[in-house]
């Protein structure tokens, strides 16, 4: 029996849910779905990076992790609104809690999508197939007017035999839209698309198979492997050659699996230089570094090494690590850890930037995970954030390890209770105050 497997993701969902909210709030008020808008940075000084954008806002060129400053360039009448997590988590659930009601084999990917395995249940839904669409289209169409008529928003759903081919089927005309891509469909509907909207294809790699004449997901498919493997590296290109080949895996996972490492990276909307990299860079490194540690913090574990990766102009990666005295998941201690890393790996005597090299893409990652057992507080705690504070022309109050550990937990709580912003860091404040001095 064939697999059927759906890939649901929700269209613009930190704007579609921040949108709701407000329209339940005042039915009268403008739906920010329907006009150039975004969510992140800080809306009062129009700092910080966009973490999410509207589908309006998407055709001006707005993309998620560009400067707020530069999205506003491109579009000076674009909508800011803050980030509300609390909201986000609550749609997240109800999300999920609808998905469960048609089958048990669920893999939520990230807060706003999720893969479905619904291989077997026609007999199930055949009452659907009078009033519609034939199975599984009238699964999809059920589910999707479920999530409308209840929650409020929209989603997409790509239905195939694996996860990489719905996942490539949800994300053609949006919102609200089934569609198919079927192992028959590949030709009609996938190779004709450009190669950089090949699920797992960076901007970076997607430049450097054009510049050799592989524009479309098609002419990847047709390439040979052994070539491809030679120019991108043997596991890239066999990626490459597989997932243009509609190739991919068919296992949901109901269950977590247990990470061997955590990690966030961002494509730049624009090169990061030495001329640049002050203003944008800590700004775009804080907010990996807090992704990175709240889903460690979710898990309950820790991490020996923060590692900092970067792509360059040239499409080659480059990384750096450090191992810590004693493991973290304190987003402030990956974020100084992360900073330090960078600007050795940029700004060092044998730095990128003396090599005249840009970045297109940061991450930032943490590895040689433990539970946390064996984690001794000590004197080190306090010195590693005292260098790093004075490494980066601070000045603030040393905060000792365990005690850092227990602010984040008591963020964590508080933000879940009260929404993200119901907490401000310092930095911020501190910011906003030498800026009134000014």
């Amino acid at each position: 029996m064939d697999k059927i497997i759906f890939h649901v993701d929700v269209n613009s969902a930190f704007l579609s849910w921040s949108a709701v909210k407000i329209l339940k709030q005042n039915p009268n008020a403008l739906d920010l779905r329907t006009v150039p808008s975004a969510v992140g940075g800080d809306v009062k000084t129009r700092h910080g990076i966009i973490t999410a954008k509207s589908i309006p806002a998407k055709k001006y060129g707005i993309q998620t992790a560009m400067p707020v400053v530069k999205a506003l360039q491109l579009c000076p009448k674009l909508i800011l609104v803050e980030s509300d997590f609390q909201t986000y988590r609550e749609y997240s659930h109800a999300f999920i809690d609808i998905l469960n009601k048609y089958t048990p084999l669920i893999q939520q990917v990230s807060i706003d999508e999720a893969y479905m395995d619904i291989t077997g249940t026609k007999m199930l839904y055949k009452d659907l197939e009078k009033e519609g669409y034939k199975f599984p289209l009238c699964v999809a169409d059920k589910i999707r007017k479920e999530i409308r008529e209840t929650l409020g928003f929209t989603v997409n759903v790509g239905i195939s035999n694996n996860k990489l081919l719905a996942k490539m089927a949800s994300d053609f005309v949006k919102p609200d839209k089934t569609h198919t891509l079927f192992p028959d469909e590949i030709e009609k509907k996938m190779w004709p698309l450009p190669i950089s909207e090949l699920y797992g294809c960076g901007k970076a790699t997607s430049q450097r198979l054009i510049s050799l004449g592989i524009k479309t997901i098609g002419d990847a498919a047709k390439t040979d492997e052994n070539y491809l493997k030679q120019i991108l590296g043997d596991k890239a290109g066999a990626y490459i050659y597989a997932s243009a080949n509609g190739m991919g895996s068919s296992i949901v996972h109901n269950e977590y699996e247990d990470a061997k490492s955590y990690s966030n990276e961002t494509t730049i909307s624009n090169d990061i230089t030495i001329e640049n990299y002050d203003t944008q860079v800590p700004d775009i490194v804080r907010w990996l570094s807090d992704k990175v540690s709240a889903r460690m913090r979710r898990d309950g574990v820790y991490g020996g090494t923060v590692t900092v990766s970067v792509k360059t102009g040239d499409f080659k990666r480059h990384s750096i690590q450090s191992r810590l005295i004693d493991p973290t998941n304190s987003s402030e201690m990956i974020y100084e850890t992360a900073m330090q890393l960078l600007d050795k790996l940029m700004k060092g005597p044998e730095g990128l930037f003396y090599k005249d090299a840009s970045v297109r893409l940061i991450g930032v990652g943490a590895s040689n995970l433990d539970d946390g057992k064996y984690r001794q507080m000590s004197l080190f705690d306090t010195m590693n954030s005292a260098i790093s504070a004075s490494e980066h022309g601070e000045t603030k109050n040393v905060i000792s390890g365990d005690k850092q550990k227990k602010l984040d937990a008591m963020t964590d709580l508080i933000q879940k209770e009260f929404g993200k912003d119901a907490v401000v860091r310092g930095y911020k404040l501190n910011s906003e105050k030498i800026k009134d001095k000014k």
